[in-house]
C-alpha cells in the first residue's frame, strides 16, 4: 500500500501555493492528504511571527518566489495585499472535503484564486463565483463542523510539531518547505541516507548556548 502524506498548508503562503503544482505528480508515489490549517495559529503557538511580518524578509519573500516560479515555470500573480484574512478559502476547501481532508483538485483551484488570478475572499463577486463553481453556497462554508475540522487540523498539526507550511507529514517525519521536495521525494524513494549516521547526528545535535528573549539592550 503507498505511503500517506499529510500535507499541512494555508492559502495565505506563496510556498505552499508553488508547492502545490506538484501535487498531483507527488499523488503518483504516495497517497495525499491535504489537510488546511490557519498559519497563524502555528505561529501563535510556537511565539514565531510569519515572513511577511518583518519588513526586510517580507521583500526578501516576494522576491524568492517571483524567483522560484520563474525557475520552475510556475505561473505566479502576486495579490493585491498580503498578508490577508485566509480563513473563508480554508473553510471553503474544509467544506469541499470530509475529516479534514480535502481533494488535491480543490486545493489547486482555491490557490490558482488567489496565486494566479490576483483575488482575495474579500472580492465578494469573485469569491462568490468561486463559492458558485465549487457548488458550496456560504452557509456551506459557516457550519461548526467546517470550523472545528479546521481547528482539529491545526492541532493535529502541532501534535506532529509542525512549525510552517507547506509541511508534508510521514512516517512521523517532517518536510518542510517548498524546496524540501527533492528530500521527500528521495525519502520515498527509500534513500539509505535517512537511516545513516550523518543524518542521525543532524538531528540530534545538543542545545547550546541560549538567545536572551527580546531586543538587545
Amino acid at each position: 500500500m503507498s505511503p500517506v502524506i499529510d500535507w499541512y498548508f494555508d492559502f495565505i503562503s506563496p510556498f505552499a501555493y508553488l508547492q502545490s503544482t506538484g501535487l498531483a505528480e507527488l499523488a503518483t508515489r504516495a497517497r495525499i492528504a491535504p489537510r488546511p490549517l490557519l498559519f497563524a495559529g502555528l505561529l501563535d503557538h510556537w511565539r514565531n511571527v510569519g515572513p511577511a511580518e518583518l519588513a526586510p524578509k517580507r521583500t526578501w519573500t516576494f522576491e524568492h518566489v517571483s524567483w522560484l516560479a520563474h525557475r520552475d515555470n510556475i505561473a505566479l500573480t502576486m495579490p493585491p495585499e498580503h498578508p490577508f484574512n485566509p480563513l473563508p478559502l480554508l473553510r471553503l476547501a474544509l467544506a469541499c472535503g470530509a475529516d479534514g481532508v480535502v481533494p488535491v483538485a480543490v486545493v489547486a483551484r482555491i490557490f490558482r484564486f488567489v496565486w494566479q488570478q490576483g483575488h482575495l475572499p474579500s472580492h465578494t463577486i469573485a469569491f462568490g463565483e468561486l463559492l458558485d463553481e465549487l457548488r458550496v453556497s456560504p452557509a456551506d462554508i459557516d457550519t461548526p463542523a467546517v470550523k472545528q475540522a479546521l481547528r482539529e487540523n491545526g492541532q493535529r498539526a502541532i501534535s506532529a510539531k509542525v512549525f510552517g507550511v507547506p509541511t508534508s507529514v510521514i512516517e512521523d517525519r517532517q518536510f518542510w518547505g517548498y524546496e524540501a521536495r527533492d528530500m521527500l521525494c528521495a525519502f520515498l524513494e527509500g534513500d539509505e541516507f535517512f537511516s545513516s549516521a550523518g543524518f542521525k547526528a543532524a538531528r540530534e545535535v545538543p542545545v547550546g548556548l541560549q538567545r536572551k528573549q527580546g531586543p538587545a539592550s
